[in-house]
């Protein structure tokens, strides 16, 4: 099928495209084997103790395919140990032992931080990802996520706004299986600014359980890591955990104590870890006092100036966590016209943001 001769890198593509075929597996099939005798180990049954699906795939799969497909669609297959493979992992304790990319390898390094958090945000998580994200790329970080919807994506909407370093995107599927879909544009502007990263070959689906493989590879990436929003029980807390075995710090937002979406990173406040109220707080945990960061404020969006009367006491009832009407009724004192008539100005000018009947602040505190 192939003009060139098969490529080790495409044996060992192949090998991470097997069933159910985790990193620690294949760190000990490849520690005394090269891709293509592992390969065809498999293929003859020469390796014993393996499952039978990966017998059946290794003597169906055509390997001079997956080098074409793989060059056809400009992803580069990196092998643990062999040149080229980036820097920045090569000596984690847990490197993936094939690492797909698309964008300039050259461009992982520190200093990185890793901004996560969960799906489910609020607005006002959402708005301090991204001002985060911003503040910390136009100081010269590459901000690390995992590309999902909530906090990971407005993180790097905010680092490419900045144009300054560049992204750093972690994904748990193939990387011409977009996920969440929504992001195929994000995908697309952070390869072409930064770089995107997996351990799957193309066509893999993004299985739950690559997701927690997924976050220690942000981890090891990443010189701190920022989280958001949390629930009590968020996916974002596997990067925590395995950013706590890689010695490297950990910020978390502080949130209003009533918001779910901030019960995890509150805890992990009251565990000790460090608050990160702005991107001077995180350009301190990196060592980087001298560099002043852009501003983690409210956008210059041309909002008018602050309110007054009405409006500024609407606006203080609506507070930083979402809040019903009654809620904004029952702090504000006012009769329902008057707080819904204040609540459409505001909405206007910027200042808070609704959806369903909840609103919330707009900006950073």
């Amino acid at each position: 099928m192939s003009k060139h001769a098969v490529a080790e890198w495409a044996f060992a593509a192949a090998l991470a495209g097997l069933p159910w075929m985790a990193p620690d597996r294949l760190r000990s099939l490849l520690q005394r084997r090269a891709p293509s005798e592992c390969w065809h180990g498999l293929a003859s049954g020469r390796i014993g103790e393996v499952p039978p699906s990966w017998v059946r795939r290794a003597r169906a799969v055509d390997v001079a395919a997956v080098d074409v497909a793989h060059r056809s669609a400009g992803v580069t297959v990196s092998v643990l140990g062999e040149p080229g493979y980036p820097v920045a992992l090569s000596s984690d304790h847990e490197a993936p032992v094939v690492l797909f990319s698309v964008g300039a390898l050259d461009r992982l390094g520190p200093p990185a931080v890793a901004i996560v958090g969960t799906r489910r945000c609020t607005h006002y998580g959402r708005e301090v990802a991204a001002a985060l994200g911003r503040a910390l790329a136009a100081a010269g970080v590459s901000v690390v996520s995992g590309l999902a919807l909530g906090v990971d994506g407005a993180a790097h909407e905010g680092a490419l706004g900045a144009g300054g370093a560049p992204p750093v995107g972690v994904v748990a599927s193939g990387l011409d299986v977009v996920y969440p879909r929504r992001h195929r544009s994000l995908w697309d502007r952070v390869a072409a600014a930064g770089v995107l990263l997996s351990e799957a070959p193309l066509g893999t689906r993004p299985e739950p359980w690559r997701f927690p493989l997924r976050n220690r590879v942000i981890a090891a990436l990443a010189d701190v890591v920022v989280v958001v929003e949390s629930h009590a029980a968020g996916g974002s807390l596997h990067t925590v955990a395995a950013a706590a075995t890689r010695d490297r710090p950990v910020l978390a937002v502080p949130g209003a104590v009533s918001s779910p979406a901030s019960a995890g990173t509150n805890a992990l406040l009251a565990d000790g870890c460090g608050p990160a109220r702005d991107a001077a707080d995180v350009l301190v945990a990196l060592g980087l006092e001298g560099v002043a960061p852009v501003p983690t404020g409210a956008p210059a969006d041309g909002r008018r100036a602050r309110p007054s009367g009405v409006d500024a006491a609407v606006l203080d009832a609506v507070g930083w966590s979402p809040t019903t009407v009654d809620e904004v009724l029952a702090r504000s004192g006012l009769a329902p016209p008057r707080a819904t008539a204040a609540l459409v100005r505001l909405e206007a000018a910027g200042w808070v943001h609704g959806d369903a009947g909840v609103w919330e602040r707009k900006g950073v505190p």
